[in-house]
């Protein structure tokens, strides 16, 4: 038995805030993983934080199952303490690992109710972008992609517990008016570049109230003028996002990230990535096969 599993993690969030009453978020996916690989082959658990560890348990208990007969390695590209999702990538990465070895892959709903038990949760293993309540586990709304939006990940430093926040800070988090939902939502149902930049920068500078960023105008106003179609931040973390039109080629992507990382001495630049559709990916290899895994398959 051999099963592969990885879950994109995030560059913070498109949106976040309150609407009657209840939390929500806007996922925003990128090209960046947890990968979690239960195996016959391997020994143990290998690189499974606290929270990765209670998510192997309750899915083991979901399941009817005392233990995992198999061995498991967790593996990641995303810090932690920035609002890159990487506790919720390695969430729902070792329950959907776990119950595809077992033959009984979850629902990304069942997924999300089990992770939001653990903590509040980004929902970057649903397809696509959606919109949902993060701490009660509640899908509220897909929205359509058109295409990867390349993004520049800046850090301005620090970590923040995600727990923490949304125990104690989350209350502040802006209240949505109807006038401001409204435009919110046909931002986000355009599915092109400029509608989910315009609807990510409205709530990037509604959050400063929150958690601020010191530089966040003035970066957004450098940036424009380099051609940025907007910014998004971890509404609960560290990093900023610079988003650029999709025509724009790489190159010079990294000459303007370039110049705004020489402009503002608090930010590093954490890297390239893509917006891009979120959702889990899987590679299995059954007993008595061989060769090499094939390529990633879209979980469910």
């Amino acid at each position: 038995m051999d099963v592969m599993v990885r879950v994109p993690g995030s560059c913070g969030e498109l949106v976040q805030g309150y609407w009657q009453g209840e939390p929500f978020l806007v996922t925003c996916p990128i090209n960046r993983y947890t990968t979690v690989h239960v195996s016959s082959g391997l020994a143990g658990c290998c690189g499974l934080g606290r929270k990765a560890s209670l998510a192997l348990q309750a899915v083991c208990r979901h399941l009817g199952k005392e233990r995992l007969p198999w061995g498991i390695r967790l593996t990641s590209e995303l810090p932690r303490g920035k609002g890159m999702a990487s506790s919720s990538a390695d969430i729902a990465a070792v329950i959907a690992a776990v119950s595809l070895a077992w033959g009984k892959p979850l629902p990304v709903e069942e997924i999300l109710q089990l992770a939001v038990r653990i903590e509040p949760t980004d929902g970057t293993f649903f397809r696509g972008i959606v919109c949902l309540d993060q701490m009660h586990g509640r899908l509220k709304q897909s929205y359509h992609l058109a295409g990867r939006l390349p993004l520049t990940v800046f850090d301005t430093g620090g970590t923040v517990d995600t727990v923490a926040f949304h125990r104690e800070a989350a209350q502040e988090a802006p209240a949505y008016s109807k006038l401001q939902m409204q435009g919110i939502q046909q931002l986000l149902r355009s599915g092109t570049a400029q509608g989910l930049a315009a609807a990510a920068t409205r709530s990037a500078l509604l959050h400063q109230a929150v958690l601020p960023k010191p530089c966040l105008p003035d970066l957004l106003a450098d940036a424009q003028s380099l051609g940025a179609l907007g910014l998004n931040v971890a509404h609960s973390g560290t990093v900023i996002g610079i988003f650029w039109p999709p025509a724009f080629p790489a190159s010079q992507i990294v000459e303007r990230a370039g110049i705004l990382q020489e402009r503002y001495d608090g930010l590093s630049l954490w890297g390239q990535a893509y917006l891009q559709g979120g959702g889990i990916g899987f590679l299995r290899k059954e007993e008595g096969e061989h060769g090499t895994f094939c390529s990633w398959r879209q979980y469910l």
